[in-house]
This record gives C-alpha cells, structure tokens and sequence, in this order.
C-alpha cells in the first residue's frame, strides 16, 4: 500500500518558502492506477518526486508497503528506489553506448546473479513488441519505441510503484496512444502500485481512480 499523509513541500527563495504541496493526502492499494492531472506548476511532479523518494517533504509522511524511506540511510535509500520504485519519464533517459536489452538490464547490475534478469528482459521486451530490437541501440529507435523501452526497464525488478511522468508527453498521438495502451495493459498483469502524471485529457480519462492538483493541492477528478 502506498500512504501519503499531510505532505508538503517548501522551496528556499530569496522571499522566504515557497510552498508547492501543501496536506497532500493520498492512499492506493497494491494494483491500483491512478491519473494525476494539472496545470503546470500545480506540483505534479514535486509529488511524483517525493513518492519516490528522490525528494524529502518538508512536512508529513509516505509509506510504501509499511516503509518510510525517509527514515533510511543513504545506501538503503539507494537500494529502496532501485527494488521497489520504477520511473518513466518525459524523456526515456536511456543510455545511447548500450543496447535495448542492456537498457532495461540496467537496474538490475546490482543483483548477483542476471540470468533470471535477462530472461525477464526479454519477455518484457516482448510484451512492449520489441523483441526485435534487442540488439539495436536508442538512435536506432523512434520515440515510441524508446519510451516503450523505458517502460519495460522500468518494470525489470517488479517494482511496488511504477511512476509515469508524462510518458506520452514527447510522441505524435499515434505514438502515445501505443504506449499508452501498453502500459495499462501491462499494468493489469501486474501487482504494483501505477501512478501516472499528466497533461493529456486522453491518456488521464483512461484511469478509474483520477486526482486533480491546483495550488499545492489535490482532489478526486
């Protein structure tokens, strides 16, 4: 289960705080997606941020499976995100020198032993209609394709929380409503907690749970 209880955000300005959460509450049970929409600036991804935990709130708390993993130390935090938390963002970030198949390898070199892993990879690759394209590198792909790799790496470890921020956001419509369809097809299949932050009506109307965010704020859509 993920919690979110009173979670604010303060940023240091000349002026003195500025507050860009403020009470964020928020409670999802492990195979539940949700949509978070809003203006820019309403702090979406200030949100997405904290939930997984790459950024402290100033105030409040977020539990993931009964865990803070703000009360960790640094190596532990490291590993919290890599086990338990997958990202896809705007931007795919893969890594040009590697291939597709070594892209979504990537979060698990830590593990001791890969082979489990690749054989994962490349069922995950499958899913997303890439096993075609293992061997190929980033600019070799078009843009769907990439973020369609960005998914799959993301969901390498069985993460608890997968988060999407605007992961159609840079892809011409039939591009997103591709990878659009695969991640809530994927996401059924799975047991992990979707949060997905965005701008598009489309892709946010396709979720049952919707959160609107304004002002620092949040409410059911």
């Amino acid at each position: 289960m993920l919690e979110v209880i009173n979670v604010s955000k303060d940023y240091p300005t000349p002026r003195g705080p500025l507050r860009v959460l403020s009470d964020v509450s928020l409670r999802l049970e492990p195979g539940q997606a949700a949509s978070i929409m809003g203006p820019s600036g309403s702090g979406k991804s200030t949100l997405l941020h904290i939930l997984g935990a790459l950024d402290p709130p100033t105030s409040g708390t977020i539990t993931l499976g009964g865990s803070n993993p703000y009360r960790l130390q640094e190596r532990q935090l490291a590993a919290f995100r890599n086990e338990k938390v997958g990202f896809v963002f705007q931007d795919h970030c893969l890594l040009p020198q590697c291939t597709v198949l070594e892209n979504v390898l990537t979060p698990t070199l830590v593990a001791r032993s890969r082979n489990d892993f690749i054989s994962r990879a490349r069922s995950l690759l499958d899913q997303v209609g890439l096993s075609e394209r293992l061997d190929h590198r980033p600019a070799e792909l078009s843009g769907g394709e990439k973020q369609r790799v960005a998914l799959a790496r993301a969901l390498i470890n069985e993460p608890a929380l997968l988060l999407c921020d605007e992961p159609t956001g840079n892809l011409d419509p039939r591009s997103a409503e591709t990878v659009a369809s695969i991640l809530l097809e994927l996401h059924e299949r799975q047991t992990s907690i979707l949060v997905v932050v965005t701008h598009s009506a489309d892709l946010g109307s396709r979720f049952q749970l919707r959160y609107e965010m304004g002002d620092g704020n949040i409410k059911e859509a």
